[in-house]
């Protein structure tokens, strides 16, 4: 009998970095499936293939995270690698200027929706044959040094490596490795105005350099392939300049 291909899942797929990974993935052999809240999208990012599963999903609402993950089981019994991208930038404030409201939806999504697809993406591989998988983090270069007017995310992304540790050390025993994602200024919808300045600790506005985010996807191809003896814990990728090394 031969082998069957991986399964991975990809949150957040229907744009930016989440496609770019999805598609590097299908182009490897995986199965993925596709997760986001616009199925048209998804749709976009599949193109046709026929390792695409489509689910449309909402990662903060636990309902519709444990449906993304049945029709995973349904579709290919397992689950393999969980990439969990899914994140927004929120409303941009310091922490005396942010609303409890616009809190609660950075948390929502960047933190509470990681927490909901590592919950049952872990529970699946525990409970699979051959046991065991890999969980990728989408963290942020917002997970060591702050930009000015971003608590919500920085705080979240803060948490994201909490958890990161926390599901690695929890899954050491069922063959669950789980690392993270470090990006500073990959080229996407979301850094397009960085080439006409972004905010800097000390007042300026100044442009930042950014990098393709073709080298993202094939980070994230390059630690889901690895055999479940080997982690890459945490990987930073920048863009070579950017101001992150002595940020203010």
């Amino acid at each position: 009998m031969a082998e069957q291909s991986p399964v991975a899942v990809v949150t957040g797929a229907g744009s930016g970095l989440g496609r770019g990974i999805a598609r590097e993935l299908l182009g490897a052999g995986y199965r993925v499936a596709l997760a986001g809240r616009h199925e048209d999208t998804l749709r976009e990012t599949a193109d046709g293939s026929d390792g695409a599963l489509v689910v449309g999903t909402d990662v903060t609402i636990d309902e519709s995270v444990a449906a993304l993950f049945a029709a995973v089981r349904e579709a290919w019994g397992r689950v393999d690698v969980l990439v969990n991208n899914a994140g927004t930038l929120g409303t941009p404030g310091a922490v005396d200027e942010l609303s409890p409201h616009d809190w609660r939806l950075a948390v929502d999504v960047n933190l509470t929706g990681m927490f909901l697809c590592a919950h049952h993406a872990v529970r699946t591989m525990k409970e699979q044959r051959p046991r065991g998988g890999r969980i990728i983090n989408n963290g942020s270069i917002s997970a060591h040094a702050p930009r000015p007017r971003s608590v919500a995310y920085t705080a979240t992304k803060h948490a994201v490596t909490g958890l990161t540790k926390s599901v690695s050390l929890d899954g050491r025993a069922y063959g669950i490795a789980c690392g993270q994602i470090d990006i500073g200024n990959a080229a996407t919808d979301m850094t397009t105005g960085m080439a006409g300045g972004v905010a800097q600790p000390d007042g300026r506005v100044a442009p930042e350099p950014t990098f393709d985010a073709r080298h993202v996807a094939e980070a994230v191809r390059y630690m889901a392939g690895l055999p479940l003896d080997a982690n890459v814990q945490f990987l930073t990728l920048t863009a070579t300049t950017m101001p992150y090394i002595g940020r203010g």
